[in-house]
């Protein structure tokens, strides 16, 4: 059986191609930054500052009111460089490029790429304030589905490139909840031969069975906020990306865990959400989400919970999210969404451009010694390195990929939260 299509380049490239293929969350994602880095020799650790876009406030009179340009970035770094290593003999590479790719190179490159992906959505979902649910062991139902539409269009995220991830059973609930709905005839073939839902409600939806489940801090007694002047109160422009809240009066030992998202105060008195561009009050509080464990020793102390996204509500500041309904941020009742240490599972709802992601070239090794080949495809690079081992008649190689993994705009995500899909 000739072995002349197994070259190193083919390998490769069929390698990048499973890669590319192989997950439906980093396909989802934006990938349009691994420009950036140097294509050649790339090393773990290189950082770029990914620019977002300026915002300004509207003046109402013709009076000139000048105000200040912010530039706003986001580091992504590429810090990791992870891959499998095979080992295979001289007769496998006289298999066809099907039975080779069948036998060695898909399973070694899904798992890589699930790994990868896993670990992105274990990081990603702690950033992401926006929920439905929480709080009762509701399933997903299609009008949950359409809530979490509903907080990105609120957010200002654009029709398309909406993805929906749901755990396995999610699927079930979701796919029963919509059997009786209107759809195309195609699409109610794929969903009751195949369980695939395709594009439904906006949002192109899949099945995926890493996405992370999060278990809540304990939280109790009467925690509150610690000072007047917490958050970003400038009414110049002004953006900050995640804020400090110091917090005191929770039972002592009880703990806030990254992930928790929280509220600050009520309609009356707190942090209310607003329009990003009017300013206009949603009529509910808005939502942050934990970066850090924090336990909270003694009710008596203040501690300091980082929160995301920043708590800016000064008037007439252009990146004003939140509304202060109170004369100052002392006093504001601190809630945690969902019941106190109970483990819930997870849908991801979120537009391509809520989390960015980058492959980058490794340095070529060939010159010393090892075969080296590597393959960009679609924003996808993979390295293929082998050597032979004579003692025991067999080529050892390793693909490695060298990734980052950033948010955007974590605002055009949302987390629809249910002990249900655990039972």
């Amino acid at each position: 059986m000739a072995n002349s299509i197994l070259t190193n380049t083919v390998i490769t490239r069929e390698a990048a191609r499973v890669l590319h293929q192989a997950d439906n969350f980093l396909g989802s994602v934006n990938m349009s930054y691994d420009d950036q880095f140097a294509k050649r020799g790339a090393k773990a650790g290189a950082t770029i500052g990914m620019r977002l876009p300026a915002k300004y406030k509207a003046r109402t009179t013709a009076t000139f009111a000048g105000q200040d340009h912010v530039e706003r970035s986001t580091p992504l770094a590429v810090l990791s460089q992870w891959g499998i290593d095979v080992s295979f003999t001289t007769y496998d590479r006289t298999l066809s490029l099907d039975d080779f790719s069948k036998r060695i190179i898909q399973p070694a490159i899904k798992q890589l790429a699930a790994e990868v992906a896993g670990n992105c959505m274990s990081v990603g979902y702690k950033w992401v304030n926006n929920y439905t649910n929480g709080t009762t062991d509701a399933a997903l139902t299609y009008k949950y589905f359409q809530r979490n539409g509903a907080l990105l269009t609120q957010n200002l995220a654009p029709v398309t490139d909406r993805n929906a991830l749901l755990s396995p059973m999610s699927m079930v609930e979701f796919l029963d909840a919509t059997k009786g709905l209107f759809a195309h005839q195609s699409n109610l073939e794929d969903q009751f031969r195949e369980g695939m839902m395709g594009r439904t409600g906006g949002f192109d939806v899949g099945e995926n069975t890493m996405l992370p489940s999060h278990t809540t801090g304990s939280l109790a007694g009467t925690p509150v906020t610690d000072g007047t002047g917490q958050g970003t109160a400038t009414t110049a422009n002004a953006w900050v990306s995640q804020t400090v809240m110091q917090i005191d009066g929770a039972t002592a030992l009880t703990t806030l865990k990254a992930g928790d998202i929280i509220t600050f105060g009520t309609l009356a008195a707190g942090l209310v959400a607003c329009h990003p561009e009017t300013k206009q009050s949603y009529g509910r509080l808005q939502t942050f989400v934990v970066q850090a464990d924090v336990t909270l020793t003694t009710a008596a102390d203040d501690y300091a919970v980082t929160v995301k996204p920043g708590a800016i509500y000064g008037s007439g500041n252009a990146f004003q999210n939140c509304i202060l309904t109170k004369a100052d941020t002392d006093g504001m009742t601190v809630t945690r969404i969902g019941a106190a240490s109970t483990a819930f599972a997870q849908d991801l709802f979120f537009h391509k451009d809520a989390f960015a992601v980058a492959f980058v070239d490794l340095e070529d090794v060939s010159e010393y010694g090892a075969a080296c080949e590597r393959v960009s495809t679609d924003k996808t690079s993979i390295r293929f390195v082998q050597q032979y081992d004579s003692s025991a008649d067999a080529v050892r190689a390793r693909f490695d990929v060298c990734w980052g993994f950033a948010l955007l705009y974590p605002e055009l995500a949302s987390r629809h939260m249910t002990t249900a899909s655990l039972l």
